[in-house]
Parts: structure tokens; sequence; C-alpha cells
């Protein structure tokens, strides 16, 4: 062989290797995530086959000038955008199935964010506004003295769960991930600082929203085949080094979790109480120990965080009590009393309202009546102290879905599937407005208590139409009915308004027909006397009030609404956290225990005010 034809054979072996070298270099992979699973089913997956997938990491973004919110007091802007990571499903779930066929994504498994919000800094981030009566109820259960709790000396250390999540060898927990520095951000960080707990599919999060790692969580869980619903933090036990939070989760499982130890006990553990899932969770108000959930089979139980859990069996004390519960027809089936003696195990108490799911409920500021808002389309008010059912309310039709009290306790606002928000009088016990500005199911209402006073409210709204609305309404404002004859009829006392319907008929949604209450006997008696039915209001009847600010704030459903002193936030179905900052002029100061407000006044409005806006369109009906 030449030696032409030797070098041009080695010139063909090096320019080969180097080609082979270039190519294995520009297909190396990018850098490992930081979490990894080893093989799950992908979301969406249409061949059922096992595929690898990776767990992602939350995304923050600032966005510049991006969905201002113009309102009266201001311009309220978006500081930023924090999106949640979607965990991918756990190796021994079935394949997710888009029901939509004409979807060309997969949805993501989710049952919608929800955020518990914490400061346990010395000051107080919720503004002062007490009843004037200043009427606090006695603590739930003080009168059985089987639930008296022991004395406990000052300086002893709150009691913790049992368990340490991170070395669990439970089924129900698939693993936790916590961040490596989490112990020096807890000792760095601002203590005047907001926590979030939030909830995403399968997974629950710890932030630190006054990190500058705000999107780096704190402790990670992640469940095996469960979804955390709601949880919520016990507000009188917080403190620097104790943090008490209850979840409630699709399988019917609630966990009392105390995140600074990383301990947990798992409470109804595998359905041995209640077996439905747990649509809503909170402390009951004034309680170290107790909490309240509400399940989806139109259940209410109470539990205590450091009871053992036992096969519940209903507690019958009287014979014609049972008779009342089998026909179904009672507002309330006490199966368990707070009064009851029995109370070395779980449950405390237990309520069936309905056959149907309790959407959400929430404790009065006075501590002692719930508003409970269910499937059903009802807005039951308790005297849950006295484990009765005061008032059953309607809405205009289908279901409510969410539901608040006002600052002061007089107002309670629901919103539900007939895309309305309603505005409902405690003391008057009565509609007083619906409230018209949503394209879909309302998701979750709140008060905003930094623009509320004694005559001037601020509630929000979002819902499934991706949209954030505010309203302003006034003690004057929602008394202007369209003539004074209306005005007598809804001023009517309850009780007479109930001599003049005997046979207790009620509109139906298209407002011209009527039906006969399904809840008499056969003898023509009420199955329970006790409690107000009250009969759906005529939209002629009932003031109308429009929104002063709607404002679409995304793609995907919003499902939780939050104020706070300096922002609003909200949470989506797909796990965007935004956060809008409140103009600067506009957030309120404190003064002699009360709350100021610039909401413009009923009795004077500007014109081309909120409040101008709305006396004119109650007016108009």
């Amino acid at each position: 062989m030449s030696p032409c034809a030797d070098i041009w054979t080695l010139y063909r072996v090096i320019v080969t290797a180097l080609s082979r070298l270039t190519f294995q270099i520009s297909v190396l992979p990018p850098p490992p995530p930081r979490y990894t699973v080893p093989v799950a089913y992908a979301a969406g997956a249409s061949n059922g086959m096992a595929v690898p997938v990776v767990e992602t990491n939350n995304i923050i973004s600032h966005p510049e000038g991006g969905c201002p919110l113009q309102v009266g007091e201001g311009t309220y802007l978006l500081k930023d955008d924090l999106h949640l990571a979607t965990p991918p499903p756990h190796p021994s779930e079935a394949p997710i199935v888009n029901p939509n066929p004409l979807a060309t994504v997969p949805t993501p498994p989710t049952s919608g964010v929800k955020l518990s919000l914490l400061n346990i800094g010395p000051r107080n981030k919720t503004p002062v506004f007490t009843l004037k009566e200043s009427v606090i109820a006695p603590a739930f259960g003080d009168g059985n003295p089987a639930l008296a709790a022991p004395a406990v000396k000052e300086g002893i250390k709150r009691r913790k769960p049992k368990n340490n999540i991170l070395k669990s060898s439970s089924s129900f927990v698939s693993r936790v991930i916590t961040h490596e520095a989490s112990t020096k951000r807890l000792n760095d960080r601002n203590p005047e600082g907001l926590f979030a707990f939030a909830n995403i599919n399968r997974a629950f999060q710890w932030l630190d929203f006054s990190s500058k790692q705000k999107d780096e969580p704190l402790a990670k869980i992640l469940f095996t085949k469960a979804h955390m619903l709601s949880h919520d933090v016990n507000e009188l036990t917080k403190s620097a080094a104790h943090i008490d939070v209850a979840l409630g989760s699709s399988a019917g499982d609630i966990l009392w979790y105390e995140p600074i130890s990383q301990k947990y006990a798992r409470i109804n553990k595998n359905g041995v109480i209640n077996n439905s899932p747990v649509t809503h969770i909170k402390w009951v108000p004034g309680s170290e120990n107790l909490f309240m959930a509400a399940h989806a089979n139109g259940q209410l139980v109470v539990y205590d965080k450091e009871k053992e859990d036992a096969l519940f069996t209903p507690e019958l004390e009287n014979p014609s009590v049972e008779t009342i519960k089998s026909s179904g027809r009672q507002p309330l089936q006490i199966l368990k009393s707070v009064n009851s003696r029995n109370q070395k195990s779980n449950p405390v108490a237990l309520w069936k309202l309905a056959n149907q799911r309790i959407s959400q409920f929430a404790f009065s500021p006075d501590q002692r009546h719930l508003a409970v808002v269910l499937e059903d389309g009802t807005l039951r008010v308790m005297d849950y102290l006295q484990e009765e059912v005061l008032d059953i309310f309607r809405s205009y039709y289908g279901g409510l879905i969410s539901v608040c009290w006002s600052p002061d306790g007089k107002y309670i606002v629901t919103g539900g599937q007939d895309d309305l928000v309603t505005i409902w009088s405690l003391p008057e016990r009565k509609i007083v407005a619906r409230c018209q500005g949503h394209n879909s199911w309302v998701s979750t209402v709140a008060f905003d208590p930094w623009r509320c006073d004694e005559r001037n409210y601020r509630f929000g709204s979002v819902g499934d139409d991706c949209r954030l609305l505010l309203w302003d309404f006034s003690v004057g404002m929602l008394h202007r009915p369209r003539a004074h004859q209306a005005s007598a009829r809804q001023r009517t006392s309850v009780v007479a308004s109930n001599s003049q319907h005997p046979n207790r008929l009620r509109a139906d949604s298209a407002g011209n027909r009527m039906r006969s209450d399904s809840q008499r006997t056969a003898d023509g008696h009420d199955a329970y006397d006790s409690t107000v039915r009250h009969p759906v209001e005529p939209r002629s009847r009932t003031a109308l009030l429009p929104p002063i600010m709607a404002k679409e704030i995304g793609s995907d459903p919003i499902c939780w609404l939050g104020f706070q002193e300096d922002s609003i936030m909200t949470s989506s179905l797909e796990g965007h956290i935004r956060t809008w900052d409140r103009p600067r002029e506009g957030i309120n100061e404190n003064y002699n225990g009360h709350v100021s407000s610039p909401v413009i006044s009923a009795s004077a409005p500007k014109s081309g005010s909120a409040s101008a806006i709305a006396e004119s369109a109650v007016g108009s009906l």
C-alpha cells in the first residue's frame, strides 16, 4: 500500500472518531432533576404502559405590567406568579384518562390548589373588628366533664404527634422531600413573614412566602394514592416552635401534621369512622385539640387530634329520635352528641345533615354559629354549641359551593352553581342581595377585613370562569327594595312569614311555578318545628348588586381567594398562586381598635362610585 493510501486511511479514521465524539457530546442529556421517580404512569397516557416520568420543580415568575386590578382606591399590581409543580402519579395508580373526547392534552390530575396562610410573628396580621356586644360563646363541649382538658402548666411544651414522617413506613405516605437548608432558612427568616401550606394533586407543600427562595418548599409530602382536598392551621396553638396542621384527604383519612418537628398522626385511618372523602376541614375556634371535618356523604364529624380511633356505631338515646332519623325529615341527625359521656376515642361528635355532599362550612366570628353549604342547594345556619339547625335557605338553583362570614358576623355570603354570589343577613334571617357577574360556578368567596367597617363591606369571589370579582356594599344600600310594599314583605319577621305561608311553598328556578314542600309528614305537620325553612325569593323582590371590578386572571379555573394586609392572593386549579400588591394609599390603618375604610359611604355616594352604581341597580329592580 502506498504512503498516500495510508495517510488517507488514517485521516478517515480520525474524522470518523471525531464525528462520533461530537455526536455523543451533542446528545448528552441535561443534568438530572433534583427529584426523580423511577417509573410511573404518565398523566393522560393512552396506552396504559408504564413510562418514566420526573418530578418538576416550582416555577416563579414576576410579570411586568401584567393583569393589574383597577379599583376605586387604586391599582393592585401583580407581584408574582408561583406555579406549583404537579407531581406525577404514583406507580400504583391507574393511568389517567381525560374524559373530554375533544381534549388534545392531558388534564393535570389535581383537586385544585387551596392555601392555608400562617403568620407567627409578634405583629398581628388580622385587623381588629369586634362585635358591638363583644359576646364570645363558651367553648364547644364546655358542659361535658368527659371533654375537660387537663391542666397544663406554663412552660410545658405542646404535645406533638408520635410518628416521624421522614422515617415513616406507612403505605399512605409515599415519601417526604425536605429542603437541604430548611433549618438555616427557619432560623434566618423574617419572624413576621408569611408561611403557606398548599396542596396540589397528591402533594402537600410547606412554603415560606417571606423567603427569597419562595419557590423552593421547606418540605414536600407525597402521598401514595390520596389527594389532600382541604387543610387548616390552628391559630390558637401556633408559635415559632410549634404549628398544628389538619389535612383531609380524598380517601377519608386525616393527618395531624407538625411541620417543624416533621411529626404526624393519622386519624380516621382507613375510614374507620367515616370512609368518604373529607371535603372541608377546620379547627374548632378556641380549641387546642378539636377540629371539624365535612365528609362527602353529608356528615359533619368533630375529631380530637390526640384521641385514638374506634369503630363507630351511632348512639341513639331515644327511640322516637331514631324514628325521625329513619324518615330522613330531620335537618340534623345527631349520631353522636358532644354531650356524650363516651369520649375515650374519636369521634367527639358526629352529625348527619343530608345524603348529599357538604361543600364547605364556616364558623362565625362570635364562635357560636356555623354556616354550612351543601350540594343540594341549601345554606344551613346552625347553633353548633347546641347542636341544632336554626335556618335553611335555598340557592336560586343548583348546589352551593362556598360560604364565608362578614368580619362582624352580621352577613353570610355564598357562591354556587347558579353563577351567583348571594348575601344573607343573619339578624334578619333573610336574603338581602344577589350579586351577578360570574359566568360559571363560584368556587370561593371571602371578605376583605382591611376594607370593612361597621357599615361598609368589601368581599371578593373567584370561579370556574377564571375571573376575580370584587364587590362593595353598605348597610343603607341593601335596604332599598323596589317599592314600599316589597319592603314591608321583605322585612316581615320570620314568625309572621311562616304564618303567612302555611303550605311552605317555594318557587322553582323559573320563578312562575310552585311546588309543595317534600319535608312535610303525612299528617300535614313538619317533622321538625325548631328549624325555619325559607322559600326562594323571586328576583323581582331581591336587590341586585353588580361588581366594582371583574378581571380574568388566568386560563384555568380559580379555586381559592385570600386577603392580606398588603396583598390579594389567589390559587388556581393547575397550581398558579398569584399575589397582587395593594395600592400604597389604599391600605387602612387601625385606630382605637377599629378599622378605617376608604369605601365610599352609602349615605352620600359620589357620582360614578361603586356605591352609586349599586344603589341605582337596586332601585331599578
